[in-house]
């Protein structure tokens, strides 16, 4: 169990550092690449657009063949998107680079199941703290994965940004020699016949909509801000290397809070723990609508990594309730489709809301979504606390 988290905290750690690369560069080279400006997020909403569709088929295939070669098979194309990327920067061809972060959100649907496959071998005590020891593997990303881009965005100079998508390559290798040492038994065939209760049916427990919905909004709210930030920063003169500096403190509020944020469920809730993510989350809301000098964005970037860890763990940890063996595949699939279309959303979103409304128009955009997510999480805590004194 120990060492199946450990080297999927160490993959997730080269997961996220190439995403952080996709994240710091993505909006640049796509602003760089596309005519209309309009279209400079566009990038990193394909990344999502390609997790979006792939969560269900790659929870299915892992279903199939198991979760080892599932994640080898999700590296590859990852290898691949980064290819497809590295030619379209070298072509200046728009439309391939955005097929390449497809590809690229493809292996991401796979990525994703990290944090499952750690509390699917877990034992009920440890399970959270599994989730989010994977998680936790985000930290070494926080500065690898800004830093990388930093360094290797002039490798093949005159053409900026290359290196680092070509490096993008390199690092998904290394993850699939470390995939080898992963050990996760393989549903037998009595397993894979049972199918468990419909969707549907798990779809209506209180626990699965709270669970999905904070993620969702979590996710959400994070890429909405944290997609236009490099753009926010530049057009107020504050540079990419500064921008690069901010995500890399986003990062590490991210993942950083992730070594603990499993001993805080066990000891205060997991409910209380997803309330106090939402607030977080109005907080960073609250710092960016104070102005745009550079220590406004660290703080902001720092608050809003540190509000999505507890709502996104915190809804894992949740979700982790509603379903059995037989029903994992469906039900992670389908959260995972749900969280990576809101995600989708609102990065697609996020470039034409700063474009015609500001920085600040952006931010409010969040606010009544944390609201549902709140008071959703609320409502399931007085609920649970009502059936516990009625029980008692």
């Amino acid at each position: 169990m120990k060492r199946n988290v450990a080297v999927l905290s160490v993959c997730q750690a080269l997961a996220n550092t190439s995403n952080t690369i996709l994240i710091a560069l993505g909006a640049l080279v796509g602003s760089s690449l596309a005519e209309n400006k309009l279209l400079a997020t566009l990038p990193v909403s394909t990344v999502m657009i390609g997790t979006m569709l792939f969560t269900m088929p790659a929870s299915y295939w892992m279903r199939a063949v198991g979760r080892k070669y599932g994640f080898m098979t999700g590296l590859a194309i990852g290898m691949l998107g980064a290819l497809v990327c590295s030619i379209a920067i070298y072509e200046t061809n728009f439309w391939l680079f955005c097929i390449g972060t497809g590809l690229l959100g493809i292996n991401n649907s796979f990525v994703q199941q990290y944090r499952f496959a750690a509390a699917d071998v877990a034992s009920p005590e440890f399970k959270s703290r599994a989730i989010s020891l994977v998680m936790a593997g985000g930290v070494l990303a926080a500065f690898l994965g800004p830093q990388s881009a930093k360094l290797t965005q002039d490798l093949f100079a005159p053409i900026t940004y290359l290196g680092s998508y070509v490096s993008i390559i390199g690092i998904a290798f290394v993850a699939i020699l470390l995939m080898f040492l992963v050990r996760i038994p393989n549903l037998t065939a009595e397993q894979k016949k049972q199918s468990g209760r419909p969707l549907k049916e798990i779809m209506l427990q209180p626990t699965f909509f709270v669970a999905v919905i904070g993620a969702m909004v979590g996710y959400g709210v994070m890429s909405l801000i944290m997609t236009s930030t490099p753009l926010s920063m530049v057009a107020h003169e504050h540079g990419s290397g500064a921008a690069f500096d901010v995500i890399t403190a986003h990062v590490v509020g991210m993942f950083g809070p992730s070594f603990v944020t499993g001993t805080i469920i066990k000891r205060f809730g997991v409910l209380n723990v997803m309330m106090a993510g939402a607030v977080l989350l109005a907080a960073c809301v609250g710092i960016s609508l104070t102005g745009h000098e550079l220590h406004q964005y660290f703080t902001g970037l720092i608050v809003l990594g540190i509000g999505w860890n507890f709502l996104f763990i915190g809804g894992t940890t949740l979700l982790t309730e509603c379903y059995n063996e037989s029903e994992q595949a469906k039900v992670q699939g389908f959260n995972d489709f749900l969280v990576f279309g809101t995600v989708a959303f609102a990065s697609l979103s996020s470039g034409s809301i700063f474009h015609f409304m500001g920085w600040e128009s952006l931010n409010l955009f969040s606010v009544p979504f944390l609201m549902i997510a709140f008071m959703a999480t609320a409502w399931l805590a007085l609920k649970r606390h009502k059936e516990a004194r009625i029980a008692t």
